[in-house]
């Protein structure tokens, strides 16, 4: 599997946090306020710098005014029919020859 920060599965996630975030018309300065962190910490989910956690989800969700269920169940839709066209390999790492294997 491959670091999921990293991976164009987690664009997936980084993009629904940012358009939850605007459709609630906040700032992320506005979103730390509410989550009660460092605008900092909602910089870093956005870019993908740090992965956001599932309660941090939630929380997120809450005060972008969305429900976390829906918000979830959507992400995974587009992870899976992402994952989909990437085909049955998706995510999971390329197997390498190690250089100290004799054949």
């Amino acid at each position: 599997m491959e670091k999921s920060a990293f991976s164009p599965l987690y664009d997936v996630v980084k993009a629904k946090l940012v358009a939850m975030r605007r459709a609630a018309r906040l700032t992320q300065r506005q979103l730390s306020d509410i989550l009660k962190r460092d605008h900092s910490v909602v910089t870093r989910l956005e870019q993908g710098q740090r992965r956001v956690d599932f309660l941090e989800l939630y929380h997120i969700c809450k005060a972008c005014g969305v429900s976390p269920e829906k918000a979830a169940a959507a992400m995974m839709r587009e992870i899976k029919a992402l994952e989909g066209k990437r085909g049955r390999n998706a995510g999971k790492p390329s197997k390498k020859k190690s250089k100290s294997s004799k054949d």
